[in-house]
């Protein structure tokens, strides 16, 4: 099953895509995809629904963030072995935590605006951890009965206001459109192995990030009990779980994004993203 969230921003609708890529609408059963609809147990029912049954969406319409009330937009910075080497960064002990604002998710194709005085603006794709049920104190053998599923995210970072303004990393990562998600959540029982999933980018057509979530350091079940120790995880917030390596950053010479730039990434089975960059006005 993968599910949608589809229309003009904020005023998206539920929807999911059936086995022949048609989009169908959800909302004479769910309002939205929040809250209680992303326990993991009324997912279940969900699925049990005739998708043939639901009425088609015609046309091509905007696809919005894959889930709607997010309270937290929590990342993982140097999560996979290969990216930490990259950045020559030791592999932490721990996992390192930030915060991104939710006023930067987007949709998986809206365009990717860069702030005003961005020189040095990165991509990074992400594996998206979505909770669905509240996780508070939760052992790692029992945190992925929290999760509602997993979708694609570009964390897309500014590096010099991320490294170079002092203070946190929040800063770099947190403008408007900085969080593209989607364009599905896949339910987590329908994601055969979330640790062995391939993942990629492009920059105007030339790939970028070519890696897998095998390389990843933390994995989704202990991030999901360890991050519950310090706060309570609630239905829709999104823990974002670290990039593989290739980000810009990373190159010689760095190379970062401009205006005109044409941005596509996606992780197997959870879809792919396509945004053009623009220059803020």
């Amino acid at each position: 099953m993968k599910l949608v969230r589809y229309g003009a921003p904020g005023r998206e609708r539920p929807g999911l895509v059936d086995d022949r890529g048609a989009l169908r609408d959800l909302s004479a059963h769910v309002d939205d995809l929040a809250g209680e609809v992303l326990d993991p147990r009324a997912l279940a029912r969900l699925k049990t629904i005739d998708p043939s049954s639901l009425p088609k969406v015609e046309g091509d319409p905007r696809l919005g963030p894959c889930v709607a009330g997010t309270g937290k937009f929590i990342c993982v910075g140097l999560n996979y072995s290969d990216h930490a080497a990259e950045a020559g960064a030791a592999v932490p002990a721990e996992p390192i935590l930030f915060m991104k604002a939710t006023s930067a998710i987007c949709g998986p194709n809206d365009d990717l605006v860069l702030p005003r005085g961005s020189q040095k603006t990165d991509w990074e794709v992400e594996l998206g951890v979505v909770i669905g049920r509240t996780a508070r104190y939760v052992d790692e053998a029992e945190a992925l009965d929290h999760v509602a599923g997993y979708c694609t995210v570009h964390d897309v970072s500014e590096r010099a206001y991320q490294l170079e303004h002092e203070g946190q990393w929040t800063k770099g990562k947190s403008a408007d459109t900085f969080g593209p998600t989607g364009p599905w959540l896949v339910p987590a029982d329908a994601v055969e192995n979330p640790l062995s999933l391939p993942m990629w980018l492009k920059l105007n057509g030339e790939i970028m990030q070519d890696g897998s979530t095998a390389t990843m350091i933390f994995k989704p079940a202990f991030l999901v009990s360890y991050i519950s120790r310090f706060m309570s995880l609630q239905p829709g917030d999104i823990i974002s779980t670290g990039t593989p390596p290739g980000v810009g950053m990373g190159k010689t010479p760095p190379r970062y994004l401009r205006a005109g730039d044409v941005v596509e990434l996606g992780i197997d089975g959870l879809g792919a993203q396509r945004q053009t960059v623009v220059a803020a006005r």
